[in-house]
């Protein structure tokens, strides 16, 4: 049982099927791995086959045009809806109420990507007190000096109250020649050659009309990739985080079954927002009572019912819109959160090494991940360090409680299934991989060595 939403085929390994993660799947015979490489460049960091760019700074708010919009400086500059550019009706298809807004828009500059792209993925760390929300739209370059229209990438409150829209993506936007499935802007046929230049990222920034509250947008990123169609990736060696492991929180998703299931048909599709909590928790962040109070007290983690809820996409009708777990992952104190693509795992383990945990998308058959116990057409599940052998250890969510949620996997198993973007279901049909995608959160302000790797793998 998947949720009923479109999305985009190549991606649709990264988001938790409603049950795949718990239900073993099909025998079938498994098709014979390629032998694997070992790759002689995989010493540091790498990301030749992504771009991430992020406007953060005052510098950077102050570089796009803005109408309506102001910079606040600080030591997390941001921007807000200082003098309403006008007032606009939006009608939200999930709640069926048509209200009008003061709005006002910001939009940045041309980023060339230093990859030409067949994806596009924006994210963004905001605050939005009630009555008030944002919306995140991209317009892209194709080579041949086309563009793209401002397509829709989000809208967004941290809220769901009587004063909030709904959170959701937007379903049907397309040119012919690109297209957006839930959160990630692609190209229609990557084979023709056609990619993606340069990006522009804009900002509409809601208000109930006459308040004085506004959002703030502190981080607004792209990832743009070029990942090739393959079936088998080269392996890495284990390298420097070999025998680390961090203290992350275990939450395990299928505690949850049958709980608040308005929200993706309850607890056993919830792998996004578990592992969401659990490195929200890592990083010594937490709801509040009052913002738990909600939650039936008879259940236990009642942080995980929260985070389903506040990560929910009403059009997908889901909770693994990736840019919204990393969205409510940034509404806690001083953390920040970005959606991109990693090379290998040695890029995991520089990260890991530094105390950074990285919450992963895979899609695999119950044959292809050995002590997984199960196949799945799309699930998260965290690195939280590495054997001295080199093999993974993953807080992996589709666990039967909270103790068995720590699993030892095999390095090439996991690494193959993960950075794959091509690969075979039970029935034998090619279906996509995730090709890396990943979730990072960390703090405003990252130890030195932390600093350091993220400088590296370009996302500060």
């Amino acid at each position: 049982m998947t949720s009923s939403a479109p999305r985009r085929t190549v991606l649709a390994a990264a988001l938790a099927a409603a049950a795949g993660a718990a239900v073993p799947s099909a025998s079938a015979e498994p098709h014979t791995a390629a032998p694997a490489t070992a790759d002689p460049a995989a010493s540091g960091p790498q990301r030749s086959l992504v771009d991430y760019h992020a406007w953060t700074t005052a510098a950077d708010w102050n570089r796009g045009r803005a109408d309506g919009t102001r910079v606040v400086s600080g030591r997390r500059p941001g921007l807000t809806l200082a003098t309403p550019a006008g007032t606009a009706d939006y009608h939200d298809p999930h709640t069926g109420r048509t209200a009008a807004w003061e709005y006002a828009t910001w939009t940045g500059p041309r980023h060339t990507l230093a990859v030409p792209a067949t994806e596009i993925i924006a994210s963004w760390n905001a605050h939005t007190p009630p009555g008030t929300w944002l919306t995140v739209e991209l317009r892209a370059t194709y080579g041949d000096g086309g563009r793209t229209p401002w397509y829709v990438m989000g809208r967004w409150t941290s809220g769901d109250g009587d004063a909030d829209i709904r959170r959701t993506s937007v379903d049907g936007q397309k040119d012919g020649r690109s297209s957006v499935s839930t959160d990630t802007l692609a190209v229609d046929d990557p084979a023709s050659g056609l990619r993606l230049t340069a990006c522009e990222l804009r900002l509409t920034l809601h208000r109930t009309p006459g308040s004085d509250r506004t959002p703030t947008v502190r981080w607004l990123g792209a990832m743009g990739s070029d990942i090739p169609d393959r079936f088998e990736v080269p392996a890495s060696r284990p390298g420097v985080a070999t025998g680390r492991e961090l203290d992350v929180p275990r939450y395990s998703q299928e505690i949850h079954k049958g709980q608040y299931p308005e929200y993706d048909n309850g607890g056993e599709a919830w792998c996004s927002p578990t592992s969401s909590q659990m490195v929200i928790e890592f990083w010594g962040r937490r709801p509040t009572p009052e913002d738990l109070a909600w939650v039936d007290p008879a259940y236990a983690d009642p942080q995980v019912c929260h985070a389903a809820r506040h990560t929910f996409d009403g059009q997908y009708a889901g909770c693994g819109n990736w840019p919204f777990n990393a969205a409510y992952a940034a509404t806690y104190r001083d953390l920040q959160a970005v959606i991109t693509r990693l090379a290998s795992l040695t890029d995991v383990e520089h990260l890991v090494r530094a105390g950074i945990p990285v919450i992963t998308s895979l899609s695999f058959l119950a044959t292809e991940l050995d002590g997984a116990g199960y196949g799945t057409a799309g699930h998260l599940m965290t690195v939280i360090g590495f054997t001295e052998s080199g093999d993974v250890i993953a807080n992996d969510p589709a666990s039967k409680d909270d103790p068995a949620v720590r699993h030892v996997y095999s390095r090439r198993q996991f690494e193959n299934i993960w950075l794959r973007t091509k690969r075979y279901d039970a029935k034998g049909q090619v279906k996509s991989g995730s090709g890396g995608v990943c979730y990072l959160y960390f703090p405003v302000n990252p130890a030195p060595t932390q600093h350091r790797v993220l400088q590296e793998l370009g996302i500060v």
